[in-house]
């Protein structure tokens, strides 16, 4: 079914606008999101839906700014029941997407010193540089050029990497293969194509969303 026939039932509609509100909870900060439903409301009304694409700019989730999220996701199982009796949206099972996200200069260094992520920044010095605590870093050329300064230091010390997709997160190597770190990710997430690209971190892959 056509967007525009999807955007012309008004179940479709009340999901919609159920489904928006269930990602704004989800985010501490979600500036613009654009959101397109792929399927029936044939389907639907049998509690499924084909899939859901998402776009969405300046989200904050669990203390990381993202500039750009782009997902698509799988079929997803809707408990309708919920949505006549003015609740929010169930969905009943895991699901599935796939697409991208990307991470400006500012919004890395603004995460990186929020506490929850403060030790991320400190295995990144001390991986890749030797020292802590890791001060900063911007994008460009190709490359992530990270700066940390040890105490007593009189100034920072730098180092630039590259970025690429490996087993189990995402590693970030220097340019003389010298040092390397992994970025873990949680086993639900697979990264699969990592660049820096016009200034911007960006990350593809998929991932299974448990509701």
């Amino acid at each position: 079914m056509s967007d525009d026939d999807v955007g012309g039932d008004p179940v479709l509609r009340l999901l919609a606008t159920a489904l928006q509100l269930w990602l704004r909870q989800q985010c501490e900060r979600l500036d613009s999101l654009e959101l397109q439903l792929q399927g029936s409301a044939a389907g639907l009304w049998r509690g499924r839906l084909a899939g859901v694409r998402v776009r969405a700019r300046g989200v904050r989730y669990q203390h990381l700014q993202l500039d750009l999220v782009d997902l698509t996701s799988g079929a997803l199982r809707v408990q309708l029941g919920s949505l006549w009796r003015g609740q929010p949206v169930k969905l009943q099972e895991p699901f599935a997407v796939r697409g991208l996200v990307s991470f400006t200069a500012a919004g890395l260094n603004h995460s990186l010193a929020q506490p929850r992520w403060r030790p991320l920044a400190d295995q990144l010095g001390e991986e890749l540089l030797g020292i802590t605590p890791l001060v900063g870093l911007r994008l460009g050329d190709n490359r992530l050029v990270l700066a940390a300064q040890g105490l007593g230091e009189s100034s920072p010390v730098e180092v630039a990497a590259t970025v690429e997709a490996g087993a189990g997160g995402l590693a970030l190597v220097s340019e003389d293969g010298s040092h390397r770190s992994l970025v873990a990710m949680d086993p639900s997430l697979r990264v699969e194509r990592a660049a820096i690209e016009a200034g911007l971190l960006v990350l593809e892959g998929e991932a299974t969303v448990t509701p």
